[in-house]
């Protein structure tokens, strides 16, 4: 997939020695909504787990990204063995970044020995609506005045 750049054009007024019409052109990054699951191996300790967030945080931000939401669902067990282990520590984060960092970011992933998977879904605006609402309470009181 291209890297979604915009290009905007500017007009500058006509300039008096050459007469001619003068654009500039602009080049802006497009901040994707991302979504990174990640199953860790079981055997981090607390210090370790939250040592790989901090540092995939701090990749997100340099790459040019802030992180939006962080969510740390701990220790579960797996649907079917992964690396001979049945359970691991899951982490979900939701965040932005231009569409050129993705690449960096599951390069990444794919070489830390502390994963075990990893899964980076975009947001389209709905989904980003969706979050937004699931983190600030607006389901809980949406059941409440229904009831």
């Amino acid at each position: 997939m291209p890297p979604q750049i915009c290009y905007w054009q500017i007009f500058q007024p006509r300039l008096k020695s050459t007469g001619t019409n003068q654009f500039l052109t602009k080049k802006i990054q497009v901040m994707n909504n991302y979504e990174l699951m990640v199953i860790f191996t079981p055997v981090l300790s607390e210090e370790d787990f939250k040592t790989s967030q901090k540092k995939y945080q701090d990749l997100i931000a340099e790459l040019g990204g802030s992180t939006v939401h962080t969510n740390p669902w701990g220790l579960k067990s797996l649907a079917y063995p992964i690396q001979k282990k049945t359970t691991g520590i899951y982490w979900v984060l939701e965040f932005t970044l231009p569409a050129e960092g993705i690449e960096k970011l599951k390069i990444q992933l794919l070489r830390d020995e502390q994963v075990m998977r990893h899964m980076v879904t975009r947001l389209d605006k709905y989904a980003v609506e969706y979050n937004y609402t699931k983190r600030n309470g607006g389901f809980a009181k949406l059941d409440k005045t229904e009831a």
